[in-house]
């Protein structure tokens, strides 16, 4: 299916009751987790992922009242506005070749957490243990089991909302995880190291926040235009033009968490675009072309995002319950990885032909899209045909639903209006 994959029309499509579809989805105690934690066994054995880079984003999806889990008026990303939404934060994992979901968890916004909001939770399911909790928290909740499970990855890479949290930071840092965080243009740095100093107060006692003094604060934007950065073009990857190509400069600096004074990497990419600034921990030996790699591989989350959304129905997820959403993202998981290790194995049967890159002038073919793996299951699990009766009754079947619908919200309406009565 290519649009409209809600449960009704999918039950319509394959023959199973569409009630039967909605209680496995959110009333069926089957694990989610447990499914999740399956695929992330096959993944970490699989040679592809070896040389992988962990990536943490999140993604939208707009509802259309406050009745979905963890639905609330929120910054949109793809909107680019504040929208009914759900949010949910997400891990992918993503090498050259392939990049696939890993992990997810929902956001719920504070006000779900409210006193007289126990009853919504109870209905909705949200479990009795959870707690409010920021999206980087929740980001470094995931990393922690990505890494407790053996997941291998060489870095964390993240956008702003998750660079710019000093907190997530140091907590990457104090794990030994190296990572490549996307920060503000006005994010301050040091170019030499600052002390943290407590000055007496005028009763001669240590003040109780501490001051920064030693050395000149920049924001990150004023360092791009020091003298001796060296800046170096970079081919990245193939793309549909040819080749993404950006330049890059570093340097090291002071970045100072609390009481903490930390050197790190700034990174600086620039395109015709944009100017991105990125801080790291990576050692200090590490080599330009090497941050650069591992940087870019942000890029790849959105195309997972987008293969969710666009190619796997994730999008036009329509039910209510907490439970629902996570059995929906593992169902998304699963169909993500089987996307993923065909592409691999498609890969790894069908070499690229020399004689075909030679004779269309290119060097790299490009890898086969979830359009074209759907076209091929279209061939060895076609959808089935209904027939004229069977049309009948699901016509019938969808009127008598709409009927009781209609009946129990009339019940509903007279009840209300017997109470104010």
């Amino acid at each position: 299916m290519e649009s409209d994959r809600n449960l009704a029309n999918v039950g319509r499509k394959t023959k199973v009751s569409g009630q039967n579809l909605q209680h496995f989805i959110s009333n069926s105690p089957w694990s989610g987790r447990s499914v999740i934690e399956t695929i992330q066994e096959e993944i970490k054995v699989h040679p592809a992922f070896q040389q992988s880079i962990l990536v943490l984003d999140e993604s939208a999806e707009e509802k259309a009242g406050p009745e979905s889990a963890g639905a609330g008026r929120q910054h949109n990303g793809r909107l680019g506005k504040i929208e009914m939404s759900q949010v949910g934060v997400f891990l992918s994992l993503v090498t050259p070749a392939v990049n696939t979901w890993i992990d997810g968890e929902l956001y719920i916004p504070m006000h779900w957490f409210e006193e007289g909001q126990a009853e919504k939770r109870r209905a909705i399911g949200i479990p009795k243990d959870r707690m409010f909790q920021k999206k980087p928290e929740l980001g470094w909740q995931m990393i922690q089991r990505a890494q407790a499970r053996g997941i291998p990855f060489q870095a964390v890479v993240m956008d702003d909302l998750y660079g710019r949290n000093a907190a997530l930071r140091q907590q990457l840092d104090e794990g030994q995880i190296e990572y490549y965080g996307d920060v503000p243009v006005d994010t301050k740095v040091y170019l030499t190291k600052p002390e943290v100093v407590y000055p007496l107060t005028k009763q001669g006692k240590p003040a109780k926040n501490p001051k920064i003094v030693g050395a000149k604060a920049y924001q990150v934007q004023e360092l791009r235009r020091e003298p001796t950065l060296t800046w170096q073009t970079i081919r990245l990857r193939p793309n549909e033009c040819g080749y993404l190509e950006a330049k890059f400069a570093c340097c090291r600096v002071w970045v100072v968490y609390g009481t903490q004074i930390r050197q790190e990497w700034l990174l600086i990419r620039q395109d015709a675009v944009q100017i991105t600034y990125v801080l790291s921990n990576a050692p200090e030996n590490t080599p330009l072309e090497t941050m650069a790699w591992r940087k870019t591989h942000r890029y790849l989350i959105g195309r997972s995002n987008q293969d969710a959304k666009g190619e796997l129905g994730w999008d036009e997820f329509q039910t209510r319950k907490f439970l629902a959403w996570e059995h929906q993202l593992a169902m998304t998981l699963l169909a993500a990885w089987f996307i993923a290790e065909t592409r691999l194995d498609w890969m790894e049967r069908f070499a690229q032909d020399p004689a075909l890159l030679a004779k269309y002038e290119v060097d790299v073919f490009p890898q086969l899209s979830v359009g074209n793996v759907r076209e091929l299951l279209r061939a060895a699990m076609p959808l089935p045909q209904l027939s004229p009766h069977e049309a009948a009754q699901l016509v019938a079947t969808h009127l008598v639903n709409r009927t009781r619908s209609r009946k129990s919200r009339l019940k509903k309406a007279n009840g209300k209006a017997a109470v104010l009565k």
